[in-house]
């Protein structure tokens, strides 16, 4: 329905009849009226409104009739080639009006221009007429041709070289802000897809304003585009190809363009946002909000903990003396335990000392120099070993009798300690051997449960100095080699070796020497034979013709090195190698080197079979 008109100043509105109860129709718009319909719920708003709106733009054209054209002086000397780089609203004489002039004032325009311009007319009057398109007058018909068409009007309307496409300056924002963002603001606003633009405000807006404003504006919607100024037309192409690669061209001048358009209207609202004294405004008051209800807080907290305090000081103070008498007691007992430690502490050495003394005037009882060695170790066991008490009994002992008799005394307390050393070491290997019973009694299997020989041990200790900590499955290797070797027909798993091994390590010292020592020997005896050939030479035959007497002891680390460094000094084609290389290793003769090599060559070989049989065994 519409709206009722009210009545003219100095008249009065009456109603003559009562209006019947308004009925709701669904009506489905088309045509013209579907396009209203959909104006209108993009604005939201009445169809009343409109027809208001409607009104006013008719208003607006009835006043097209009064249209003041303004004359283009530069008109004449216009070239009619170069119709892109002029200006077509002032070629009408609607430079004043430009974007806002409607579709009939240019159409009264260009009449206008017609009736003044047209070559007819000026030929009538005896004025000069170029002939065909090079006539000035061509230029306003290009001009009506562009201007008429809402499409390339919309193009020109993008790069009006009037438009003012300026940013303002933080430094002229921050001294007239208003001032400086309002017009700049409003001249944009004509780019925006949108009709209804969010308004700039002022000192007073709200919170809710400005913020509309900046939501509005980050988020805008341009319609300007920059085909008009493309550089070819692609119609003037020769062929398809041309024509796309000219349109390609065209589209990635525009995307520039667009791209450098929207990057301006963004640096024009972070200027305006970072200069708006509003936004300080804001920010301060939610600054001193969110303080004083930070502050409100921090006092309620302060008095609930201030009274939580007080509540609690007594019964920490109560506390505090409690825990306060109970630490000097406390400390007291510590004080008169530790006193007394140290005088137990003091007490013992000095008795271990006298001890030592006594031992070292009688020269340990013994007559040579190696047993006063081993006398002197049995004393340090005693001393690490016997109470306060019983050092005080032995000293006592020992002051008072004879040579004969402290000898006496002193050897029978060092065999009281090696036997109950011995006794201990003895629960140990048993309490090990149940353990490892007990491993074995619940899945272990093989050569577990069965001892080992003296060989074995021997083969152990060669195969663990063979491969050394870092081989890979190195236990499993270990096994392997001593399946290899072993005569005794047991088979020993990583698990047994493993177990072996430790147990060996924690043996007396003198044991281990012993074993190594035997092992030792047996390894030389088992390599005294030499094959016959190493190195693509024959070793035997060098042996043969070698006079000087083979060195048995042992290789050394650093005569190994110097042997090592030798081999790698003169190769195989080196002729006499075999004198150079025994020559670099002092001490050794040539016999000595090349039966150290073949013990090299012997146990790198031996490593490598058992690692590729574990390798093998652990593919399958």
């Amino acid at each position: 329905a519409k709206m009722l008109k009210g009545a003219p100043e100095g008249r009065d509105t009456a109603v003559h009849n009562t209006v019947a109860a308004s009925v709701q129709i669904q009506i489905e718009p088309v045509g013209r009226w579907f396009e209203a319909f959909l104006k209108r719920r993009t604005r939201n708003v009445s169809a009343s409104f409109q027809e208001l709106e409607e009104e006013e733009e008719l208003s607006e054209e009835s006043e097209d009739d009064e249209l003041q054209l303004e004359e283009f002086p530069m008109l004449k000397t216009l070239d009619p080639k170069d119709w892109k780089n002029q200006d077509h609203y002032a070629v009408l004489g609607l430079a004043h009006m430009r974007y806002k002039a409607t579709q009939k004032q240019i159409k009264a325009a260009h009449k206008a221009m017609v009736l003044k311009h047209h070559p007819d007319k000026r030929k009538a009057a005896g004025e000069q007429i170029v002939e065909g398109d090079n006539d000035y007058f061509t230029c306003i018909t290009k001009a009506m041709e562009i201007l008429s068409d809402p499409v390339k009007r919309r193009a020109f309307d993008s790069v009006d070289p009037t438009f003012d496409n300026a940013v303002p300056s933080k430094a002229e924002g921050k001294e007239n802000f208003f001032d400086a963002f309002g017009p700049v603001f409003q001249r944009n606003a004509r780019w925006s897809i949108k009709k209804h633009v969010a308004k700039f405000g002022s000192m007073d807006s709200t919170f809710e304003e400005v913020d509309n404003f900046y939501s509005f504006w980050y988020n805008f919607d341009s319609w300007r585009e920059f085909s008009y100024l493309d550089e070819e037309e692609k119609e003037k192409a020769e062929c398809r190809d041309e024509r796309r690669w000219i349109e390609k061209q065209n589209r990635a001048s525009r995307a520039q363009r667009k791209k450098e358009e929207m990057n301006r209207i963004r640096t024009l609202v972070d200027t305006a946002y970072g200069c708006d004294p509003r936004i300080k405004k804001f920010k301060e008051e939610e600054k001193a909000r969110k303080e004083s209800e930070k502050k409100a807080k921090a006092e309620a907290k302060k008095k609930e903990q201030e009274e939580k305090d007080r509540a609690r000081h007594a019964e920490l103070e109560a506390a505090r003396l409690a825990k306060a008498k109970e630490d000097e007691e406390a400390k007291q007992a510590a004080q008169l335990a530790k006193k007394e430690k140290d005088m137990q502490k003091k007490a013992i050495k000095k008795e271990r000392q006298k001890l030592r003394t006594t031992c070292k005037n009688w020269n340990y009882f013994v007559d040579n120099e190696a047993e006063s060695v081993k006398m002197m170790e049995e004393v340090e066991k005693l001393c690490d070993r016997l109470e306060l008490t019983s050092l005080q009994s032995l000293n006592e002992v020992l002051a008072a009798g004879s040579k004969e008799d402290s000898k006496a005394v002193l050897e029978k307390q060092v065999q009281e300690v090696n036997t109950q050393l011995q006794k201990e070491r003895e629960a140990e290997v048993q309490a090990q051997q149940a353990a490892r019973g007990a491993d074995q009694a619940s899945g272990g299997g093989g050569g577990a449960n069965k001892g080992w020989n003296e060989e074995e041990l021997q083969l152990l200790i060669k195969a663990v100095n063979l491969f050394p900590a870092g081989t890979n499955a190195r236990w499993e290797v270990i096994a392997n080699y001593m399946n290899l070797h072993s005569t005794s027909g047991v088979t020993r798993t990583a698990k047994d070796v493993i177990n072996k091994a430790k147990n060996l390590q924690k043996l007396d010292p003198h044991q281990k020497d012993e074993i190594n020592k035997k092992a030792f020997e047996k390894f030389k005896k088992e390599h005294v034979a030499v094959p016959p050939t190493l190195d693509n030479a024959a070793p035997s035959e060098r042996f043969e013709g070698s006079n000087a007497e083979s060195n048995t002891a042992p290789w050394t680390t650093e005569e190994q090195k110097l042997l090592e460094q030798a081999l790698k000094t003169y190769p195989v084609s080196t002729a006499e190698r075999w004198e150079k290389i025994a020559a670099a290793v002092p001490g050794r003769t040539k016999k000595d080197c090349m039966k150290r090599y073949k013990e090299l060559v012997e146990m790198v070989k031996a490593k490598k079979a058992a690692q590729e049989h574990v390798a093998a065994k652990s593919k399958k």
